[in-house]
């Protein structure tokens, strides 16, 4: 078989993110959200770049759906604004963001291309932030009920369901490292707002199921293969061990194994009590799945250090994070397909679930060329040999079911702002004007062989 030769049921897709490429962030009744906050902020973002307009794809729906339709696309994974729906973040629901979501629904059905949603990624009504956000554990009862008015409302259509897009960023990168909003610097904030990130998952399980009967249920994670020092003392293999549980095991143990992985919650007593663990929580989040949403882009390499870093990460301050071998992405990335596979494999052993591949990607400086293309081979590189790794994974027995290529459309890259570019089309925000890149019709091409 070649390499790039998959199952025939193997789902084909990209994906993207409802802040990051909506814009129209004040229009038909959205209210802010924390990353509207966020960028507003000086210095929080590069350049000073919001996402009030992004690639305005809340306006031009009709024109992505053609480029989805140009690129081959099974299947298309986005998120669900909750400012959009609930402006307050509880209570009323603006019935003009349920209307923009199901025309989204109805035309991606009409040109035979399969909706993933994902209920969170990222954008918390600012209004909830300001009752406490992720720290409050009522967010586990309004993410249940903002479920329940989107499900309610598009499960009749949508049977692909995605509680949380990555709660990894946000908890730890948003409450202790501070780089995504709301930006704080506390690493126990950082493992209460995780907790109750999961205990929202838990509780909106059921809600999808209640109001879905065909629902297939799943939450998205972003692990990372962790890699040692080649020739490791016992201390580095011990900062292995603390980086994997704040990169891997905080998620995979709750959500899994109904239980924190082995020593961390002793490694992070110093930074809380862990109070906001209650009895009975561990069974609510480990609530039964479909299938398991794998994110992941590179691996981190660690060794041990004998006064503290600086790293953030709950558990975590004597463990230092070196730099990544080349070659790297514009995101200073290490590309290591060999990596990606493990990962994979991995996710699967834990959840003991099938996997879909729900990002996957790199960033370039891409440019458009006197022809008026965008010749991005490094992209094309990595695309081929990222896919490549998964086909052996998939070889090796691993259940891989999709793969979701991040992202579809050059877009507001959080904290980077508009500076780096994953799309597989070119985004032109002066002008809005979409180009395909070489590396979609790369992609294009990949998706049109298989059958």
């Amino acid at each position: 078989m070649s390499e790039l030769t998959f199952p025939t049921s193997f789902l084909w897709g990209a994906a993207t993110a409802s802040y990051q490429i909506e814009g129209a962030a004040t229009e038909d009744g959205r209210g802010p959200s924390i990353w509207d906050t966020f960028s507003r902020t000086p210095g929080k973002v590069l350049g000073g770049d919001t996402g009030d307009v992004a690639c305005d794809h809340y306006h031009r729906v009709p024109e992505d759906l053609v480029l989805m339709k140009e690129l081959g696309l099974q299947a298309y994974r986005f998120s669900i604004a909750w400012p959009r729906i609930m402006p307050e973040g509880t209570g009323a629901v603006n019935q003009a963001g349920i209307d923009f979501y199901s025309r989204l629904v109805d035309q991606l059905l009409a040109g035979g291309i399969r909706p993933f949603v994902t209920l969170y990624h990222w954008d918390l009504p600012q209004a909830l932030d300001d009752r406490g956000g992720w720290l409050n554990r009522d967010s586990a009862d309004w993410f249940a009920d903002y479920t329940a008015a989107v499900v309610g409302a598009l499960g009749d259509r949508v049977t692909n369901w995605t509680t949380l897009n990555e709660p990894w960023c946000s908890s730890l990168l948003s409450y202790a490292v501070g780089a995504h909003a709301p930006g704080h610097h506390d690493g126990g904030e950082a493992m209460a707002a995780a907790h109750h990130l999961m205990l929202a998952h838990g509780r909106a399980v059921p809600v999808i199921r209640e109001h879905c009967a065909d629902a297939e249920v799943s939450i998205t994670l972003n692990p990372s293969q962790i890699l040692a020092p080649e020739d490791p003392t016992e201390a580095d293999l011990d900062a292995v061990r603390r980086a994997d549980n704040a990169y891997n095991g905080l998620f995979f143990g709750p959500i899994f194994h109904a239980a924190y992985p082995e020593g961390m919650l002793e490694d992070t007593a110093h930074l809380t009590d862990h109070s906001y663990i209650h009895d009975g929580d561990l069974e609510v989040i480990s609530a039964p799945l479909d299938n398991l949403g794998v994110n992941n882009y590179f691996p981190i390499r660690v060794r041990w250090s004998e006064t503290p870093t600086g790293n953030a990460l709950p558990g975590c301050e004597q463990v230092e994070e070196t730099t990544p071998r080349t070659p790297v992405t514009d995101m200073g990335w290490e590309i290591n397909a060999g990596a990606h596979k493990q990962i994979v494999q991995r996710s699967a052993v834990e959840s003991g679930l099938p996997v879909y591949i729900t990002e996957n990607g790199s960033a370039w400086p891409d440019e458009v060329a006197p022809d008026g293309a965008v010749h991005d081979t490094s992209r094309i590189d990595y695309l081929r040999s990222h896919l490549a790794a998964v086909r052996e994974a998939i070889d090796e027995g691993t259940d891989v079911r999709g793969y979701f290529a991040w992202s579809l459309l050059d877009n507001f890259e959080w904290a980077f702002g508009y500076s780096k570019r994953f799309g597989l089309v070119y985004v032109d925000y002066e002008t809005q004007q979409r180009i395909v890149k070489d590396s979609g019709r790369e992609y294009a091409a990949i998706i049109g062989s298989q059958h």
